[in-house]
């Protein structure tokens, strides 16, 4: 594709390199910029800085939070007795959206994937296990992708839990094997939080 100016040509490089955008679509996206007023394209810049510069990980459950501790694990309100083991922040927020769910999470942030050099220590495996033997959980929900890493990763964690003193549950089959909770309706979500079944190893 011949382009009129370098900047546009790497706007467009820049921007393809998003999931699911091809150099037509991020094309689209650097005219419609072009057309926006300058305030409205630097806070986006901005926003887009923010990401990288001010973010944390929450240091309880390593949520992506703006604070040091997220809101969700500070809360009085939520049951402290219930941890829900999920791979990223989209399935918290997958989750969250059903209002099926009122306890704590622990993102893993990914899963065991041998092919592409993901082992457990690359996980926060280590600090769950850490989070459990020192806290007051009755119950722990591993909601993860119903897929071989999935099934492997909760296979793994159920193993480093089986001396603990809590009920170790898995959601239910509502949701497709090979299908990510991200994408899961609401509704087929919620269902699988609520009849969540024992996991045995």
């Amino acid at each position: 594709m011949n382009y009129s100016s370098k900047i546009i040509e790497n706007a467009v490089k820049a921007l393809s390199g998003f999931p699911g955008i091809g150099t037509r679509s991020a094309l689209r996206m650097v005219v419609f910029l072009l057309k926006r007023p300058k305030e409205e394209v630097n806070q986006l810049a901005e926003s887009l800085m923010l990401l990288k510069t001010t973010l944390k990980s929450c240091r309880v459950c390593h949520n992506i939070s703006d604070e040091e501790v997220c809101n969700i694990c500070k809360s009085p309100n939520r049951n402290h007795r219930q941890l829900c083991v999920v791979e990223d922040m989209q399935d918290v927020m997958a989750i969250e959206n059903t209002a099926q769910f009122n306890g704590l999470y622990h993102v893993l942030g990914g899963v065991i994937a041998p092919m592409d050099g993901v082992g457990p220590d690359s996980l926060n495996i280590n600090s769950l296990v850490t989070r459990i033997e020192n806290g007051h959980f009755e119950e722990v929900i591993i909601a993860l992708n119903p897929n071989v890493e999935g099934d492997t990763t909760t296979f793994y964690i159920a193993r480093k839990l089986k001396t603990a003193s809590v009920q170790i549950s898995t959601i239910s089959k509502g949701i497709s094997i090979g299908s990510e909770l991200e994408f899961a309706d609401e509704i087929t979500l919620g269902k699988s939080i609520s009849l969540r079944v024992p996991y045995q190893v």
